[in-house]
């Protein structure tokens, strides 16, 4: 029989729904092959006690011998991102502020995966206060590149994406503000989305501004991404911005025959490239035509500054609140890694006026990709600007002989989909001649996440 961790996670889910594996296998094969990959590349922290999990495991396997089925993740294990509170379970946000820290409820994406059955064993490592795409923090290390030790696993949902593209986990889930679940799923070869604004709950203590952040899956294939994404997903009352429409109750198949696809490459030279993604990212846009779509070059809906500036001041705004209680105490702030202080301390004391401007200029460029997608149904980026570096480099200072004057200046062609709500699907792009990872960004309208993955499922079923 095939290793049980070798499984995709909707072939798992029947095994163990049809009892030919138990729970306990299950999680005696995923602790065993945790104990030999992660070592390596340091995905999985705080994993909890061998024993606790083997007898939670047992309980799992009576309750399916009494006729109870919890749901489609029944007994499955699971590591949530290090920043996502787990009711029980140490959360660090990979920060000594927080190194002890134990919530005291899920949040509401957690709490649908622990009811649709889910057993947490620990967490998936992350950058402190997951800011940067770079997985790396002074209480557990760096998380290493699944395909390369050397180099990192991208951010900074690095120990998600790690521990899914080596088999540690059967699906993963993450966040993203800037990228975290595409760029980490292009550096490791998987799929990430993020999902449509107010798709998936946030349980974030503000509830209006804070909307540049949102939950999503990671999946090593299409199908099983979109299965954690209905189970991520839906209604939450009191989340006044949560999605009331459904996803639909349809398939993943449809044809793409007329399908019009804009591609927005460097943002008409805006956007700096290391060599040869954009080249590698052009040549995979040949599989959409053996789909039967057209890809066209489109312009940018808005202006690239203009983006850029208005996302630094939503950024550091949203930040300097977040953060800001730990910056007020000298003895907290030394604690913090530099680009947490500066990014506090650009929104300190902001500007009404500045902050009110972003927002009428955020409005401006939704208006502008609505009507961008009157002419196109998808937009595509790359996911990333640079292929995967350094595990020891924080964050690249220059590409391509173009400075980067922020630490996550090199991450810019993540924030179309963040400043517009609109979904965002990680696919696989290829690689280039040293063997390194490149990956696509498919854009929906907003709401149009089961599209998106439907034209997810059509590229990762394409032959090229």
């Amino acid at each position: 029989m095939t290793d049980i961790t070798e499984l995709d996670a909707l072939s798992l889910s029947r095994a163990i729904r049809e009892r030919q594996l138990s729970c306990k296998d299950t999680m005696q094969a995923y602790l065993r092959h945790i104990e030999e990959a992660n070592p390596a590349v340091n995905a999985i922290v705080s994993l909890r006690p061998q024993d606790e999990l083997m007898d939670e495991a047992k309980k799992y396997d009576e309750m399916l011998a009494r006729g109870q089925y919890l749901g489609w993740m029944h007994g499955m294990p699971q590591a949530p991102k290090d920043v996502t509170p787990v009711r029980g379970l140490r959360t660090t946000f990979g920060s000594p502020l927080l190194e002890h820290f134990i919530p005291q409820a899920d949040a509401p994406a957690i709490a649908r995966m622990r009811a649709a059955g889910a057993l947490f064993i620990g967490k998936t490592n992350v950058p402190e206060f997951a800011l940067g795409s770079q997985t790396y923090n002074n209480l557990f290390g760096p998380t290493r590149n699944a395909l390369d030790r050397r180099l990192t696993a991208g951010g900074s949902s690095g120990g998600a994406a790690v521990a899914l593209a080596l088999n540690m986990l059967p699906v993963a889930d993450g966040s993203d503000m800037m990228g975290s679940l595409r760029n980490p799923a292009a550096f490791n070869n998987v799929y990430g989305m993020r999902p449509s604004q107010g798709r998936v709950p946030s349980g974030t203590p503000d509830l209006f501004c804070q909307q540049l952040a949102t939950d999503g899956p990671m999946a090593r294939n299409i199908a099983d991404l979109a299965m954690l994404l209905r189970t991520q997903a839906g209604r939450l009352e009191n989340d006044p911005l949560s999605l009331r429409e459904a996803l639909p109750d349809e398939g993943l198949e449809r044809s793409y025959k007329g399908c019009r696809i804009g591609w927005l490459g460097d943002l008409g030279g805006h956007l700096a490239f290391e060599p040869g993604v954009l080249e590698l990212c052009e040549k995979a846009l040949k599989k959409f035509e053996t789909i039967g779509a057209q890809v066209e070059t489109t312009a940018p809906p808005s202006s690239p500054e203009q983006m850029w500036d208005t996302w630094l001041t939503w950024r550091h705004f949203l930040l300097a609140g977040a953060l800001g209680v730990h910056h007020a105490d000298p003895e907290r702030r030394a604690q913090l890694k530099p680009e947490a202080v500066w990014e506090i301390e650009q929104g300190l004391d902001m500007p009404a006026s500045r902050l009110f401007g972003a927002s009428l200029a955020r409005s401006n460029l939704y208006r502008s990709v609505v009507r961008a997608f009157e002419e196109v149904d998808f937009l595509v980026l790359p996911a990333a600007q640079v292929f995967p570096f350094g595990v020891d480099i924080a964050w690249p200072r220059d590409i391509d002989g173009r400075a980067m004057d922020t630490y996550h200046r090199w991450m810019e062609v993540t924030i179309l989909p963040s400043l517009t709500g609109c979904p965002a699907l990680s696919v696989p792009a290829g690689f280039n001649a040293q063997g390194l990872p490149a990956g696509l960004q498919i854009i929906g309208r907003p709401g149009a996440d089961w599209p998106v993955l439907q034209l997810g499922r059509a590229w990762e079923q394409a032959e090229f």
